[in-house]
Protein backbone atom coordinates (compact mmCIF):
# COMPACT_ATOMS: atom_id res chain seq x y z
CA UNK A 1 0.00 0.00 0.00
CA UNK A 2 1.64 3.60 -0.83
CA UNK A 3 0.77 6.52 0.93
CA UNK A 4 -0.86 9.88 -1.16
CA UNK A 5 -0.32 13.19 -0.09
CA UNK A 6 -3.24 14.97 1.27
CA UNK A 7 -5.42 15.43 -2.05
CA UNK A 8 -3.25 13.89 -3.77
CA UNK A 9 -3.62 10.36 -5.77
CA UNK A 10 -0.83 7.47 -5.16
CA UNK A 11 -0.21 7.10 -8.90
CA UNK A 12 3.14 9.05 -9.84
CA UNK A 13 2.29 11.13 -13.27
CA UNK A 14 5.53 12.29 -15.56
CA UNK A 15 5.02 16.48 -16.22
CA UNK A 16 7.24 18.81 -17.94
CA UNK A 17 7.86 21.53 -16.33
CA UNK A 18 5.87 24.83 -17.31
CA UNK A 19 8.01 27.95 -19.23
CA UNK A 20 7.08 31.76 -18.48
CA UNK A 21 5.33 33.10 -21.42
CA UNK A 22 6.86 34.92 -24.00
CA UNK A 23 6.50 38.64 -23.28
CA UNK A 24 4.32 40.06 -26.11
CA UNK A 25 6.35 42.21 -28.71
CA UNK A 26 4.99 45.52 -28.67
CA UNK A 27 3.35 46.98 -31.66
CA UNK A 28 3.49 50.43 -33.11
CA UNK A 29 0.29 49.91 -34.54
CA UNK A 30 -3.01 50.00 -32.45
CA UNK A 31 -4.99 47.00 -31.97
CA UNK A 32 -7.51 45.65 -34.63
CA UNK A 33 -10.89 47.69 -34.57
CA UNK A 34 -9.40 50.03 -31.93
CA UNK A 35 -9.00 53.71 -32.62
CA UNK A 36 -5.33 55.50 -31.27
CA UNK A 37 -6.22 57.55 -28.28
CA UNK A 38 -3.33 59.99 -29.47
CA UNK A 39 -1.38 61.42 -32.62
CA UNK A 40 2.51 60.41 -32.69
CA UNK A 41 5.01 62.51 -34.86
CA UNK A 42 6.64 59.65 -37.25
CA UNK A 43 10.28 60.66 -35.60
CA UNK A 44 9.71 59.32 -32.43
CA UNK A 45 7.47 55.97 -33.64
CA UNK A 46 10.46 53.72 -32.72
CA UNK A 47 12.96 55.34 -35.25
CA UNK A 48 15.70 57.84 -34.88
CA UNK A 49 15.92 60.70 -37.51
CA UNK A 50 18.22 58.53 -39.60
CA UNK A 51 15.84 55.30 -39.92
CA UNK A 52 17.63 53.47 -37.45
CA UNK A 53 16.05 52.06 -34.41
CA UNK A 54 15.89 53.51 -31.80
CA UNK A 55 14.19 51.26 -28.99
CA UNK A 56 13.50 53.20 -25.65
CA UNK A 57 12.85 56.42 -27.47
CA UNK A 58 9.59 57.91 -26.38
CA UNK A 59 6.72 58.78 -28.40
CA UNK A 60 5.49 62.58 -28.04
CA UNK A 61 1.45 62.34 -28.19
CA UNK A 62 0.12 65.94 -29.90
CA UNK A 63 -2.37 66.19 -27.09
CA UNK A 64 0.86 66.70 -24.79
CA UNK A 65 1.81 69.75 -26.22
CA UNK A 66 -1.66 71.44 -27.52
CA UNK A 67 -1.56 75.04 -26.23
CA UNK A 68 2.09 74.74 -25.05
CA UNK A 69 3.66 76.65 -27.83
CA UNK A 70 2.49 79.92 -28.54
CA UNK A 71 -0.03 80.13 -31.44
CA UNK A 72 1.03 82.70 -34.17
CA UNK A 73 -1.93 81.92 -36.40
CA UNK A 74 -3.90 84.26 -37.19
CA UNK A 75 -7.08 83.01 -35.02
CA UNK A 76 -4.78 83.53 -32.21
CA UNK A 77 -4.77 86.14 -29.60
CA UNK A 78 -5.12 87.50 -26.22
CA UNK A 79 -8.33 86.26 -26.11
CA UNK A 80 -9.91 83.22 -27.53
CA UNK A 81 -11.35 84.12 -31.09
CA UNK A 82 -9.32 87.03 -30.74
CA UNK A 83 -6.94 88.38 -33.77
CA UNK A 84 -4.03 89.79 -32.11
CA UNK A 85 -2.47 92.91 -33.70
CA UNK A 86 0.73 92.82 -36.44
CA UNK A 87 2.82 94.33 -33.92
CA UNK A 88 6.48 95.03 -35.51
CA UNK A 89 9.78 93.79 -33.79
CA UNK A 90 11.96 96.68 -34.48
CA UNK A 91 10.28 100.14 -34.71
CA UNK A 92 9.90 101.84 -37.93
CA UNK A 93 12.60 104.84 -38.92
CA UNK A 94 9.40 107.44 -38.28
CA UNK A 95 9.09 106.56 -35.38
CA UNK A 96 12.82 105.49 -34.01
CA UNK A 97 14.20 109.28 -34.13
CA UNK A 98 11.62 109.81 -31.11
CA UNK A 99 12.59 106.66 -28.88
CA UNK A 100 15.42 106.87 -25.89
CA UNK A 101 17.86 103.87 -25.78
CA UNK A 102 16.75 102.83 -22.19
CA UNK A 103 13.01 102.67 -23.64
CA UNK A 104 11.54 99.85 -24.23
CA UNK A 105 9.27 99.17 -27.88
CA UNK A 106 6.55 97.84 -27.78
CA UNK A 107 4.57 98.66 -31.33
CA UNK A 108 3.28 101.12 -33.78
CA UNK A 109 -0.04 101.44 -35.73
CA UNK A 110 -1.26 103.91 -38.39
CA UNK A 111 -4.79 104.62 -38.32
CA UNK A 112 -7.70 102.51 -39.93
CA UNK A 113 -8.14 102.99 -43.59
CA UNK A 114 -11.20 104.57 -42.72
CA UNK A 115 -9.50 107.69 -41.77
CA UNK A 116 -9.13 108.61 -45.39
CA UNK A 117 -12.86 107.68 -46.84
CA UNK A 118 -13.77 111.67 -46.91
CA UNK A 119 -10.63 112.08 -48.91
CA UNK A 120 -11.48 108.99 -51.06
CA UNK A 121 -14.93 110.55 -51.64
CA UNK A 122 -13.71 114.04 -52.89
CA UNK A 123 -11.20 112.96 -55.51
CA UNK A 124 -14.29 110.52 -56.44
CA UNK A 125 -16.01 113.11 -57.09
CA UNK A 126 -13.81 115.46 -58.63
CA UNK A 127 -13.07 113.18 -60.80
CA UNK A 128 -16.37 112.66 -62.06
CA UNK A 129 -17.67 116.56 -61.78
CA UNK A 130 -14.36 116.83 -64.09
CA UNK A 131 -15.05 114.57 -66.82
CA UNK A 132 -18.76 115.98 -66.50
CA UNK A 133 -17.41 119.92 -66.95
CA UNK A 134 -14.60 118.84 -70.00
CA UNK A 135 -17.88 116.88 -72.07
CA UNK A 136 -19.65 119.93 -71.50
CA UNK A 137 -16.71 122.75 -72.50
CA UNK A 138 -15.83 120.60 -75.59
CA UNK A 139 -19.24 121.12 -76.75
CA UNK A 140 -19.33 124.91 -76.13
CA UNK A 141 -18.58 127.50 -79.52
CA UNK A 142 -16.96 129.81 -77.62
CA UNK A 143 -13.58 132.04 -77.84
CA UNK A 144 -13.29 130.66 -73.87
CA UNK A 145 -13.89 127.40 -74.35
CA UNK A 146 -9.57 126.40 -74.14
CA UNK A 147 -9.31 128.71 -71.04
CA UNK A 148 -12.11 127.32 -69.36
CA UNK A 149 -11.05 123.53 -70.21
CA UNK A 150 -7.98 124.59 -68.94
CA UNK A 151 -9.05 125.96 -65.54
CA UNK A 152 -11.12 122.83 -64.88
CA UNK A 153 -8.06 120.92 -65.52
CA UNK A 154 -5.51 122.98 -63.50
CA UNK A 155 -8.31 122.66 -60.40
CA UNK A 156 -9.00 118.87 -60.92
CA UNK A 157 -5.06 117.94 -60.67
CA UNK A 158 -5.35 120.42 -57.38
CA UNK A 159 -8.03 118.50 -55.59
CA UNK A 160 -5.77 115.88 -56.68
CA UNK A 161 -2.73 116.62 -55.08
CA UNK A 162 -4.30 117.58 -52.11
CA UNK A 163 -5.76 114.21 -51.89
CA UNK A 164 -2.43 112.49 -52.28
CA UNK A 165 -1.15 114.66 -49.80
CA UNK A 166 -3.69 113.52 -47.20
CA UNK A 167 -2.87 110.13 -48.19
CA UNK A 168 0.83 110.95 -47.59
CA UNK A 169 0.15 112.25 -44.33
CA UNK A 170 -1.90 109.42 -42.87
CA UNK A 171 0.84 106.95 -43.85
CA UNK A 172 3.28 109.21 -41.81
CA UNK A 173 1.42 109.33 -38.96
CA UNK A 174 2.01 106.88 -36.02
CA UNK A 175 0.82 105.35 -32.66
CA UNK A 176 3.31 104.45 -30.55
CA UNK A 177 3.53 102.71 -27.19
CA UNK A 178 6.68 102.04 -25.21
CA UNK A 179 6.73 100.80 -21.41
CA UNK A 180 6.93 104.07 -20.42
CA UNK A 181 4.30 106.24 -22.52
CA UNK A 182 2.44 106.83 -25.95
CA UNK A 183 2.96 108.94 -28.05
CA UNK A 184 1.07 110.40 -31.51
CA UNK A 185 3.22 111.69 -33.92
CA UNK A 186 1.67 113.60 -37.07
CA UNK A 187 2.92 115.60 -39.88
CA UNK A 188 4.87 115.72 -42.70
CA UNK A 189 6.76 118.94 -42.97
CA UNK A 190 5.37 120.34 -39.80
CA UNK A 191 6.11 117.46 -37.45
CA UNK A 192 3.81 116.87 -34.01
CA UNK A 193 4.81 114.96 -31.32
CA UNK A 194 2.19 114.08 -28.47
CA UNK A 195 3.49 112.30 -25.69
CA UNK A 196 1.93 111.17 -22.18
CA UNK A 197 3.74 109.22 -19.90
CA UNK A 198 2.02 105.61 -18.52
CA UNK A 199 2.18 106.14 -15.07
CA UNK A 200 -0.22 109.58 -15.72
CA UNK A 201 -3.03 108.05 -17.16
CA UNK A 202 -5.86 107.92 -14.61
CA UNK A 203 -8.84 106.49 -17.19
CA UNK A 204 -8.94 105.08 -20.74
CA UNK A 205 -11.98 104.15 -22.48
CA UNK A 206 -12.28 103.47 -26.43
CA UNK A 207 -15.76 103.61 -28.02
CA UNK A 208 -16.76 102.36 -31.53
CA UNK A 209 -19.82 103.12 -33.96
CA UNK A 210 -21.34 100.38 -35.65
CA UNK A 211 -19.52 100.72 -38.58
CA UNK A 212 -16.20 100.90 -36.41
CA UNK A 213 -17.71 97.57 -34.90
CA UNK A 214 -17.76 96.08 -38.77
CA UNK A 215 -14.36 97.34 -39.79
CA UNK A 216 -12.50 96.97 -36.73
CA UNK A 217 -11.72 100.53 -35.73
CA UNK A 218 -12.72 102.57 -32.31
CA UNK A 219 -11.65 105.98 -31.01
CA UNK A 220 -9.62 105.94 -27.80
CA UNK A 221 -10.20 108.93 -24.87
CA UNK A 222 -7.11 109.02 -22.47
CA UNK A 223 -7.68 110.76 -19.39
CA UNK A 224 -4.75 111.89 -16.99
CA UNK A 225 -4.01 113.81 -13.85
CA UNK A 226 -3.27 116.94 -15.38
CA UNK A 227 -4.96 119.54 -17.24
CA UNK A 228 -3.99 120.29 -20.13
CA UNK A 229 -3.33 116.89 -22.17
CA UNK A 230 -1.32 116.90 -25.03
CA UNK A 231 -3.10 113.39 -26.14
CA UNK A 232 -6.58 112.91 -25.11
CA UNK A 233 -8.68 111.72 -28.29
CA UNK A 234 -7.01 109.38 -31.26
CA UNK A 235 -9.43 108.33 -33.72
CA UNK A 236 -9.42 105.56 -36.05
CA UNK A 237 -7.15 102.96 -34.46
CA UNK A 238 -7.57 99.47 -35.75
CA UNK A 239 -8.01 96.74 -33.50
CA UNK A 240 -9.37 98.30 -30.68
CA UNK A 241 -10.12 95.70 -28.55
CA UNK A 242 -6.11 94.17 -28.58
CA UNK A 243 -4.54 97.36 -28.36
CA UNK A 244 -6.67 98.21 -25.09
CA UNK A 245 -5.85 94.89 -23.47
CA UNK A 246 -2.42 95.29 -24.12
CA UNK A 247 -1.94 98.93 -22.93
CA UNK A 248 -4.13 98.16 -19.85
CA UNK A 249 -1.14 95.45 -19.47
CA UNK A 250 1.68 97.64 -20.09
CA UNK A 251 0.05 100.02 -17.04
CA UNK A 252 -0.79 97.48 -14.39
CA UNK A 253 1.33 94.25 -15.26
CA UNK A 254 4.67 95.50 -16.46
CA UNK A 255 6.55 92.79 -14.93
CA UNK A 256 4.56 90.21 -16.66
CA UNK A 257 5.01 91.80 -19.91
CA UNK A 258 8.98 91.68 -19.71
CA UNK A 259 8.94 88.30 -18.62
CA UNK A 260 6.76 86.74 -21.54
CA UNK A 261 8.88 88.98 -24.24
CA UNK A 262 12.32 87.69 -22.84
CA UNK A 263 11.49 84.05 -22.31
CA UNK A 264 12.58 82.29 -25.36
CA UNK A 265 10.67 79.59 -26.91
CA UNK A 266 11.34 76.09 -26.01
CA UNK A 267 11.62 73.63 -28.78
CA UNK A 268 9.83 70.63 -26.87
CA UNK A 269 10.76 67.77 -29.65
CA UNK A 270 14.84 68.19 -29.96
CA UNK A 271 16.22 67.96 -33.56
CA UNK A 272 18.60 64.81 -32.56
CA UNK A 273 17.82 61.31 -30.98
CA UNK A 274 19.99 61.18 -27.55
CA UNK A 275 22.55 58.39 -28.46
CA UNK A 276 22.08 55.35 -26.39
CA UNK A 277 25.11 53.27 -24.87
CA UNK A 278 25.35 49.80 -26.58
CA UNK A 279 23.00 50.75 -29.59
CA UNK A 280 24.54 52.55 -31.98
CA UNK A 281 26.36 49.35 -33.61
CA UNK A 282 22.63 47.92 -33.50
CA UNK A 283 23.41 45.20 -30.84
Amino acid sequence: MTDSGAGGSGDKKDTEPLEPPSPRAPSDGPAPGAESPTREFPAFQGQSPTGTAAPGAPAAAASDIDGVRFDDSPAGGLLSGVRAPAVPDVPSPISARYLFPTEKYRGEWRRHWVHLMPWYIIGTLSTFIMGLASGMLTKWDNANRDTALSVTVIVWLLILGFVGWKILDWYMDRFILTNKRIMLIQGVITRSVAMMPLGRVTDMKYSQTPMGRMLNYGEFIIESAGQDQALRNVPHLPNPNELYLQMCEEMYEPEAVDERMAEPEEDLIPDEEPAVPGKADGT
